[in-house]
């Protein structure tokens, strides 16, 4: 039965996509999150995205630390906007918990995720609350220590504050984590719906 829920959370999502067009992740840029962490103990790293419209870029530091199958994490950073606006400040924070594992019936590892997070600046400032669901399955190359983790997360994103009131959003995210060695991993996404864009990060794991 709790399969049975999340997959169809995950269709209401996509199903969902093109509902309205003001959500992101926790800061507003289009960095999702892996099934699992590439880490034991803790992580810290940098993220550089495009979040799509109205942005030039964004640059984002964050850090995280697990315990057991959950892991919280902590992120700040700042968003460039295209033409004349000033520099807009991003804070926020996540949380993430194994709901899933995969088996001969169901081919997927799963986790939900939940985050809190601000946008700053000139003009309106908004409250991002996402939820989501992370679908993926990490593979090893075999002989290295390399591993390759693709995923899906179709996040629902209730929005405070913004331009026009409050809103609900809706988006998925595509992208895979890749750690190369014991101390980096790579991460890429991108997002589709009311979260569009692309974002790539680099971060150091312990």
């Amino acid at each position: 039965m709790r399969r049975s829920f999340y997959g169809g959370l995950l269709v209401a999502a996509v199903v969902a996509l093109s509902a309205t067009d003001s959500a992101a992740q926790e800061t507003g840029t289009p960095m999702f999150k892996a099934p699992y962490r590439a880490f034991t103990n803790h992580e810290f790293g940098a993220a550089f995205s495009d979040p799509g419209s109205g942005v030039d870029f964004a640059l984002e530091g964050f850090y995280s630390y697990g315990r057991a199958s959950n892991d919280f994490g902590f992120r700040a950073g700042f968003a460039n906007p295209e033409g004349e606006g000033d520099t807009r400040l991003l804070l926020g924070g996540n949380f993430r918990t194994r709901v899933l594992s995969y088996s001969e019936s169901f081919p997927l590892d799963g986790a939900l995720t939940v985050g809190a997070g601000i946008n700053l600046g000139d003009g309106d400032d908004a409250i991002y609350l996402p939820v989501g669901i992370s679908l993926g399955r990490r593979f090893e190359l075999e002989g290295s220590r390399t591993t390759f983790t693709p995923y899906a997360h179709p996040v629902i994103v209730p929005v405070l504050g913004a331009a026009g009131g409050d809103d609900v959003g809706f988006a998925l995210g595509l992208g895979v984590d890749m750690r190369f060695s014991q101390d980096w991993s790579v991460r890429v996404s991108g997002g589709i719906g009311d979260l569009e864009g692309v974002g790539v990060g680099l971060t150091y794991v312990r």
